[in-house]
């Protein structure tokens, strides 16, 4: 028996890539899966039911259950759609991993409003959406049966958004407002035994070999792959757990051999007047102290 025997969930972009290995895995554990995937191209033009439908034959095949869904994720009625064919084919819900998404790099000097625009809502605007349709169901239940539903979700941002990536200014902007959407909504829905957390994956997609090349995500022959999209899953599957039951508002960065706990904004120095104004020419005399904990002596 899997560690998610029984449960039923959503996987958004499960059609490709991260999606399909989070897919794949959570059915062999026991999962009952919607595989959501529009089947667009790594840049978000067009569509194919393909992705998705051969996704949830492939869980089929091996003795799992599944059913595709071809919704726009960050379509109001979609995202509604998509929480409701997993309650009307299965009865329940208990997990949603929100993964969809695109890339349309460009510098900022370079991008459209389009390029900006399109990245925000795939991402942003993908993850709030199903995330709202969904925790409107697990209210509901709790308020039915008087008690915690003991519901999981999982989002995906990026390094990029934690750390800055130089060409997708749209992207960055998008993972981190997928980050702090992660604490947020936390916070929100914990009293209701709902539980969030974000991950931010290491591995070779479309996306990721669209942005860095195929050389830099391949592995050498016979050499542990550490770009494998099968590499991040297991801990997608684990935070959807009852064993995960207490974590939440989490940030990780997992992917190749190895799980990391971020912490997020976080103070490294601080100076203070003293109960008055500083001046500008006071705070030039006190910047040093400002950055003294740093080797370097910033740029001004």
């Amino acid at each position: 028996m899997g560690m998610l025997e029984g449960k039923v969930g959503i996987v958004t972009g499960g059609g490709r890539g991260l999606g399909r290995s989070h897919a794949l895995l959570m059915a062999s554990e026991g999962a009952s899966i919607v595989v959501n995937d529009l089947g667009g191209a790594w840049d978000g033009t067009g569509s194919d039911d393909r992705a998705a439908s051969e996704t949830a034959a492939d869980i089929v095949a091996i003795g799992a259950n599944a059913v595709a869904n071809f919704d726009d994720v960050a379509d109001w009625e979609g995202a509604q759609n998509m929480i409701n064919q997993a309650v009307a084919t299965y009865g329940r819900l208990d997990f949603l991993v929100c993964n969809a998404g695109f890339v349309r790099d460009r510098t900022v000097f370079n991008m459209s409003e389009s390029e900006w625009d399109s990245v925000i809502r795939v991402h942003l605007k993908g993850h709030f959406v199903p995330t709202r349709w969904a925790t409107a169901y697990w209210r509901e239940q709790f308020k039915m049966h008087d008690r915690p539903v003991n519901a999981s979700i999982v989002y995906t941002a990026s390094e990029a958004g934690l750390f800055g990536n130089a060409g997708q200014p749209n992207y960055s902007a998008a993972k981190a407002g997928i980050a702090a959407l992660g604490i947020t909504v936390a916070r929100e829905v914990e009293r209701y035994g709902i539980r969030v957390n974000t991950i931010n994956p290491r591995a070779r997609t479309r996306m990721t070999v669209n942005t860095f090349g195929a050389d830099r995500m391949t592995a050498d022959e016979g050499a542990f792959d550490v770009n494998d999209p099968d590499n991040v899953s297991p801990w997608v599957a684990y935070l959807c757990t009852d064993d995960a039951s207490d974590i939440t508002g989490e940030t990780f960065v997992c992917g190749s051999d190895q799980v990391q706990l971020m912490q997020g904004w976080k103070r490294e120095h601080r100076i203070r007047k003293g109960n008055d104004r500083w001046t500008v020419a006071e705070l030039a005399e006190a910047r040093a102290e400002l950055f003294s904990s740093r080797r370097q002596k910033p740029d001004r």
